[in-house]
């Protein structure tokens, strides 16, 4: 599965109320139903979601998200919902814990580049935890047209997209641009009208959907 398509799953995840969650521990904890199981992990993916969602822009992504996927089924399957503590507190360390750990070994295989890590090693997902006022559907959406958006980038023609890059990602002047890009400062705004052009035609077509 792709992120794309993640994250078209993820729209169709509804969140659960306290009664129905409750119902669902009681039949997959005291009646071992597999069906309200996979009922619970299904609902609480965003908030693997969540915690994934730092590192969007990095190829592997979905291995993060399967690592934390990992880690919420492990919590689900050693959560005890008679003990009061709400399952987003309880399973949050797992999921965490599942994605560093994934992302670390990455690292010292050599096949990820240690920016991706938090500078102190510390996954934070605490405000990932669900609650009331969160709009998991604007967040989607956010999160989509974010991922969008690099990729209509990165189809962009060669010199457009080293303009763009150059200009909006790096914050460097057209001037610079064009003394790297051996060109005239008239063609780098060119070359940055043409690029959004095509964005926006892009962009376009996701709203479109």
């Amino acid at each position: 599965m792709e992120w794309q398509d993640y994250l078209a799953e993820l729209k169709r995840v509804k969140p659960l109320t306290q009664e129905r969650e409750r119902e669902l521990w009681t039949a997959y904890k005291d009646q071992g139903d597999r069906t309200a199981r996979s009922t619970l992990i299904r609902s609480y993916q965003p908030l693997v979601f969540r915690c994934a969602r730092p590192f969007a822009s990095m190829e592997g992504v979905m291995d993060v998200v399967q690592e934390g996927t990992v880690g919420l089924i492990e919590a689900a399957e050693s959560y005890d919902y008679r003990r009061g503590v709400a399952f987003s507190l309880f399973a949050i360390h797992r999921i965490r814990g599942r994605m560093m750990d994934w992302l670390s070994a990455e690292v010292k295989r050599g096949t990820l580049m240690a920016d991706f890590l938090p500078e102190d090693g510390e996954l934070r997902c605490w405000e990932a935890i669900p609650d009331t006022e969160t709009d998991i559907p604007a967040q989607l959406e956010k999160a989509e047209l974010h991922s969008y958006l690099r990729n209509a980038v990165s189809r962009l023609p060669d010199r457009e997209r080293h303009v763009i890059n150059s200009i909006y990602m790096e914050e460097k002047t057209a001037d610079i641009v064009a003394e790297t890009m051996s060109l005239s400062v008239g063609s780098i705004y060119r070359l940055q009208k043409k690029g959004i052009q095509r964005i926006r035609g892009m962009l376009s077509r996701f709203a479109a959907k």
